[in-house]
Order: structure tokens, then sequence, then C-alpha cells
């Protein structure tokens, strides 16, 4: 059985034919952050949806630095017509990879459970760090769209907490206030936030984003 992934590890290397040609993983994402979303096969209703918002979110990945590559279990020569279907259906045309995956990737990332008798399971979400270690991983239902809105937040979350000590609390988005991390002392906290922050608790010090 495949090992789940988790948080921290190391995101799998793997060549691939993508409707922009061959790709080594590692290679196309090398110091780059980037999003890896899987789909059981191509013509499926809820996925059309999801790769048409994508390619409209394409200007806020790259103002992120974020490549994005989706996956389809299903044949590269049925590619095409997938992606007309999401111009003609979506308003708007796919525009970063789509990966042919023949289940080697899937079952790479443990995307098909392995007491599945289809493709269904694989609808996953893989956030992966300049160092291509995963930095988030989600699954979601077939029936259930997944919501990019919150990818790029959780991005934006994620680039902010890796450049400053700090966390983000429920709900944030980028431009509100944050929290210090409890690993950073006081005395510390006074050189990195020399303007102070609120002292809700000793654990708990909200200070406004870094860098805003």
């Amino acid at each position: 059985m495949t090992k789940a992934l988790l948080i921290g590890d190391e995101a799998p290397n793997f060549t691939a034919i993508t409707t922009e040609g061959e790709i080594e993983f590692h290679k196309a994402i090398e110091g780059k952050w980037a999003v890896l979303f899987s789909h059981p096969k191509n013509y499926t209703p809820v996925c059309t949806t999801e790769l048409g918002y994508t390619s409209k979110l394409k200007p806020e990945f790259d103002k992120r630095g974020v490549v994005v590559f989706g996956l389809s279990v299903d044949k590269i020569e049925d590619h095409a017509g997938w992606a007309a279907d999401i111009e003609d259906t979506q308003g708007s045309a796919l525009n970063f990879p789509l990966i042919a995956d023949d289940s080697s990737i899937a079952n790479l990332y443990g995307m098909i459970h392995p007491n599945a008798n289809d493709t269904m399971t694989v609808r996953s979400v893989f956030v992966i760090g300049p160092d291509k270690k995963i930095k988030l991983s989600l699954q979601y239902p077939a029936s259930t769209g997944r919501n990019f809105d919150e990818i790029i937040r959780v991005i934006d979350s994620l680039q902010l907490t890796a450049n400053h000590q700090v966390a983000t609390p429920v709900n944030w988005k980028d431009g509100e206030d944050v929290i210090i991390v409890p690993a950073v002392s006081n005395e510390a906290a006074k050189e990195k936030f020399p303007d102070g922050w609120n002292e809700v608790r000793p654990y708990l010090r909200i200070v406004p984003q870094p860098g805003k």
C-alpha cells in the first residue's frame, strides 16, 4: 500500500507528458512554489469548472511566483478536447500544464484509496515549497468543487510565515494582523517588531502584518 504523504515530506519526482510537453517535475518547480492538483479523469463536470477558474487565477499565481500543474488520470490525446470544452464552457483557456497520468503518479502521491474500484478518489491538492517539501495537502470528494481562493489565501500565509516569525490567525487574509510565534521571546520581538504589539495573553501577541 502506498504510504500517505505528509506535510514536510519531499514531493516525489516524476517524468510525465503534459499539454505543454514533457516535464521532469523537480526541474519544472526548481526554486519555485508550486500547486499540483489532480482529477480522476477528463470530462468530469466539477473538474471542468475548477480548471477554468484556476486558469482565471493565473495572474494571482504568477504574482506570488507559483507554478500550477493539473493532473488527470487519462490519456494525453484526450486532453486537447477537454481543454476546448473548458474554454468554451468556462470562458477561460487552459493556461498551465495538464499532466497525463496512467495512475502511476496518482499512486506515487497516494491519491487513490487502496479500496477504490476506480480513480474517483483522485481529488487532491498539494502546495509545494521552493525546497520541494509539501506545505499543504488536501483531499476532496468527487462531488465537491475545490476552493481555489482558499488555496491562494494559504499560499499568502505560507509565504509570509516562511519569511517572518509569525503565524496567521483564523480566517486571516493578506494585509490583516498576525501573531508572533511563541518561539520568539519578548526581547527578540522588540528587535523584529520595534513598533510593539498587542499582548492579549503572553502567548497571544498580535502585530500588524510585516511588510504592509
